[in-house]
């Protein structure tokens, strides 16, 4: 099978950009070779791992499987364009961090995030998400993603952060520009990708810092102010860099991940009204519709591991140092796991999806993103009467974080007695 698979298919953002996402070789990949290695000239070569249970078991080892070489796969220009202009800074974010590092530096913000935590920001979210669907008025054309999806998560992470609502435009601005760097429409500097990117972080991390100053200046009881005053169970303050960088992950990967992920479930919605009948009738669907619309939508498409040692997977060698690309999306339509599981079905139970990761890098925001996408899925079931596309969507040129760019819909919402 390697003579007909195109690795840019996999991992290309341009190629994301103008066919959308691989499913169908995703597929043949699950039934035919599930553990795929793919040569390339364009990007670093990679195990393509596809099935539901592989990802299971390698994310359950991470002594074996290694985040701290990068969660990303890199292309050669962008590996020659850091061997030249070496960083002045060596940010590493969580994600990017293997035991028992990753675990010290989770537990600084693990407490906000549980059920308990989250609950406190129920009234945030729930006025977010009536706020907006309010916005919409009584019936009419928009971009969901410009006037709902990306304005949600932003405004509830932009409270939690100590974010000034005067930042948040920029903010909606340089997360595109970070998630979307191949993007022709949203990159920051087209003559100078790589460069641009980097610009875009130092524009972050002078938000940030100046947050961070504020908040060991004026401690509230925030999330701003527990990572600021963050200390290590040494005693020892987290450190300026690893501080920035848990505003950094907090902020980008809660923010376009949640708003792809809303805007791929109201895509559904609109293809499927249907299935936004059965949670109007029965709101107890609310949950369940959630976790479909996080498999249906996948939105970190994949994450990157390094082989540690010669290690078996599959039957298939891998080696020591040896790259791997956990595909979530594919794993999330697995029919091994899913009956049916290219059928959008809110009613879908049980529902063993990868769409938050699994093991020990399970997304630290999943209760969060969870409770934002509850808030606004409630609202629009309640409230939306007829729903449909406009026009046809198109998607952002990325493979990492996919999503829509756009998605004009056309709506009426009901009348109240």
């Amino acid at each position: 099978m390697s003579q007909d698979v195109d690795p840019r298919d996999l991992i290309s953002p341009e190629h994301y950009g103008r066919k959308g996402l691989p499913h169908e070789l995703w597929t043949r990949l699950r039934r035919e070779s599930p553990v795929h290695w793919c040569q390339s000239d364009e990007f670093e070569n990679f195990w393509a791992i596809t099935r539901h249970a592989d990802i299971m078991d390698i994310s359950g080892r991470p002594d074996a499987f290694l985040n701290g070489p990068g969660t990303l796969l890199q292309s050669r220009a962008q590996i020659a364009f850091e061997a030249a202009n070496p960083r002045e800074l060596d940010m590493k974010t969580i994600i990017d961090m293997d035991p028992p590092e990753h675990r010290a530096i989770r537990k600084v913000a693990s407490g906000f995030f549980t059920p308990r935590g989250i609950a406190r920001l129920d009234e945030i979210v729930e006025r977010s998400a009536r706020q907006l669907v309010d916005s919409l008025g009584d019936s009419g054309e928009c971009d969901f993603i410009e006037v709902v999806a990306q304005r949600h998560p932003l405004r509830v992470l932009a409270t939690i952060l100590g974010i000034d609502e005067k930042d948040e435009e920029d903010l909606l601005l340089w997360t595109q520009q970070i998630f979307a760097s191949d993007d022709p429409d949203l990159q920051r500097d087209p003559n100078d990708p790589f460069g641009g990117t980097r610009k875009v972080a130092a524009d972050l991390y002078a938000l940030f810092d100046r947050i961070i100053q504020d908040r060991r200046a004026n401690p509230t009881d925030d999330l701003a102010s527990l990572i600021a005053n963050a200390k290590l169970e040494s005693g020892a303050p987290l450190g300026p860099i690893e501080t920035f960088g848990y505003y950094l992950i907090v902020f980008l990967a809660g923010h376009d991940t949640t708003r792809n992920a809303l805007s791929a479930g109201l895509e559904a919605f609109a293809r499927h009204p249907e299935q936004l009948e059965l949670v109007r009738r029965d709101s107890t669907l609310v949950k369940s519709a959630v976790e479909e619309i996080v498999r249906w939508a996948s939105p970190v498409n994949y994450m990157r591991r390094t082989a540690a040692a010669d290690v078996e997977v599959r039957g298939t060698t891998i080696r020591e140092g040896d790259r791997l690309v956990l595909f979530y999306a594919s794993a999330n339509r697995d029919d091994e796991v899913f009956e049916d599981p290219f059928r959008f079905d809110v009613t879908r139970r049980p529902n063993r999806h990868l769409g938050f990761g699994t093991g020990e890098h399970f997304c630290l925001g999943a209760h969060l993103a969870r409770a934002s996408m509850r808030a606004l899925v409630e609202e629009l079931a309640t409230r939306v009467d007829t729903l449909e596309l406009a026009t046809e969507p198109n998607q952002i040129h990325a493979s990492f974080v996919v999503g829509r760019k756009t998605l004009p819909v056309r709506y009426a919402m009901r009348s109240v007695s």
